[in-house]
Order: C-alpha cells, then sequence, then structure tokens
C-alpha cells in the first residue's frame, strides 16, 4: 500500500539521520551511549515523519527538512528521559525496554537528555540547503514548542499544579503534548517557505491530532496492555492523576478523540496531496503506524 510505503521510507530516512549522530570517541564515550540509547530505541517517529511529510506538501525535498525532524526527535527524546525519572513520572519501562536512568543510573540520564536539548539546535543551525532566515524560524518554531510556553510549562502543570478540571487539563494536554505536534507539522512548512496561513493550518491539525492521541494515551492507560503500550499500565491512577477518563468517562473519551481527529483532517483539507496526513490522522490515533 502507498501509505506504508511512503511512512517506511520516511522513517528509515530519520533512523538513518539519528543513527549517525554521537558516533565520536571521547572520554565521556558514556554519555553518548546514554543518549544513543534513548534516541535509537524504537517508536514509530510521527513527529519527524509529520515534519517531512509537510515539507513535502510544501513543494520542497523532503530530505532537506531532515536535521529539523531530526531536531524535534532529540528534544522529544530528552523530554522522555527526563519524564521517565523518579522525580517526574518514576516510569521503568519506555516502548518496552528499561528506561534511561535504569541503565544508566539518575545522574547520566539527566545529563543525556540535557544534552539532547542543545544538540538539537546544533542540528537546525547547521541544516544544509536551508536558509539563515529559515534556520532561525525553525529554532524559534521549536524552542517555543519545547520551553516555558510549551511542552515544560505542561510538564509543570501535569507534576506539580494537581490539575483536575476540563479547562486545565485541556491547556495541560496543549502544552506538554499538542504543542510539539504542531510544530514538527510547523517545521516542515518552515522547509518548504510556506506562508504564515498555511503555518497556522499546520499548527491546528497539529493540535486536533495532539488533542485526540493523549486522550487516546488516556484510554490505553485504563484498557490498554503493557506489552502493546511499551510503559507501565494504569500509571496515571497510582500516582494520582485526573484525566479525562476520570471527568468524562470512556465512551465519551472516544467520541472527543473522533471529534478531535475530524477537526485535525479538516485543518488542511484543502490542501492538494493531503491523503497521506489524513490517514496518518486515523492511524495515529489507534496507535497504528
Amino acid at each position: 500500500m502507498e501509505y506504508e510505503r511512503q511512512y517506511e521510507q520516511y522513517r528509515l530516512a530519520v533512523e538513518e539521520h539519528l543513527n549517525g549522530l554521537f558516533t565520536g570517541s571521547a572520554a565521556y564515550g558514556r554519555l553518548y551511549e546514554a543518549m544513543r540509547y534513548s534516541v535509537l530505541a524504537g517508536g514509530k517517529r510521527i513527529r519527524p515523519v509529520l515534519t517531512l511529510e509537510f515539507a513535502r506538501l510544501g513543494g520542497a525535498d523532503w530530505r532537506t527538512a531532515l536535521p529539523y525532524a531530526c531536531a524535534l526527535e532529540l528534544v522529544h527524546n530528552y523530554s522522555l528521559i527526563h519524564d521517565d525519572l523518579p522525580c517526574m513520572d518514576d516510569d521503568d519501562l519506555r516502548r518496552g525496554k528499561p528506561t534511561n536512568h535504569k541503565v544508566y543510573g539518575e545522574t547520566l540520564a539527566i545529563l543525556a537528555g540535557d544534552a539532547l536539548q542543545p544538540e538539537a539546535f546544533r542540528l537546525i543551525a547547521q541544516a544544509p540547503g536551508l536558509s539563515a532566515e529559515s534556520r532561525i524560524a525553525a529554532a524559534e518554531v521549536l524552542a517555543k514548542a519545547a520551553g516555558a510556553d510549551g511542552m515544560v510549562g505542561g510538564q509543570v502543570l501535569d507534576t506539580l499544579c494537581h490539575v483536575a478540571d476540563e479547562a486545565g487539563l485541556t491547556q495541560l494536554n496543549r502544552l506538554k503534548t499538542c504543542a510539539m505536534i504542531s510544530a514538527a507539522a510547523e517545521l516542515g512548512c518552515v522547509a518548504a517557505g510556506l506562508d504564515g496561513e498555511k503555518r497556522r493550518q499546520a499548527r491546528e491539525f497539529g493540535d486536533g491530532l495532539g488533542l485526540a492521541f493523549q486522550l487516546r494515551d488516556d484510554i490505553l492507560d485504563v484498557t490498554g496492555s503493557e506489552d502493546v503500550f511499551g510503559k507501565p499500565i494504569g500509571s496515571d491512577a497510582e500516582e494520582g492523576k485526573t484525566t479525562f477518563v476520570n471527568l468524562k468517562g470512556l465512551e465519551e473519551c472516544q467520541r472527543e478523540v473522533e471529534r478531535q481527529t475530524a477537526r485535525a483532517k479538516a485543518a488542511i483539507a484543502g490542501w492538494p496531496g493531503c491523503e497521506f496526513l489524513m490517514e496518518l490522522a486515523d492511524r495515529m490515533v489507534k496507535r497504528v503506524k
């Protein structure tokens, strides 16, 4: 099927690019090892795939967007390393494997996450074939999505603020999950030099997709299996966190997944050749590649 072929082409290109990182020899080489352990641990690579596909839809050679796509993936993996730490969610499994701090210890896990952040921006700054204006815009998009008004702000709400109402949970999800998915889509637009309206539509697509994805994540935390999910089931309840499942129930959450997915697809319905993204949206919320 064409969708699977295209997706696999993107995924393999991302894997190859990531596999070429942090391969040097140094007295602190175990840091490289810890960074690569998480970055190369698998996963569907949905976020970088979004970047590459939006670049292609914008008329660019999608391969030129690989540094942007992989930069976001480095930041995403830093966030997972830190999210799993005992001071955060205290998880032992990630993608079916021991979490970084379980293998390398808390100190090196923290430092591996710390190192992945600036290395992401080095990828953007050194991206070949893209203008200085494009690289500056890409750095701004990623910094906003990952920083205090994005993913980190969402993590603060999640871990320190005991959010327990619908408005608060929506804000939490928009910051912690949607911001990085929207950034993935927008980075592809930046690589292709698209205008502000196209970038807004891409962000809207990412916002709807991110909300649907997080709702589905909350559902799976109640109904899924550890073997399929790749991490412990029921962790939200164990940590005393309120989710939309608590507030609305499973059936209403599933209906909201469908509504948010439809909203995401509507945002880009006018883009010629958007069939791949339409199918990706449907598959993403079902946890199918």
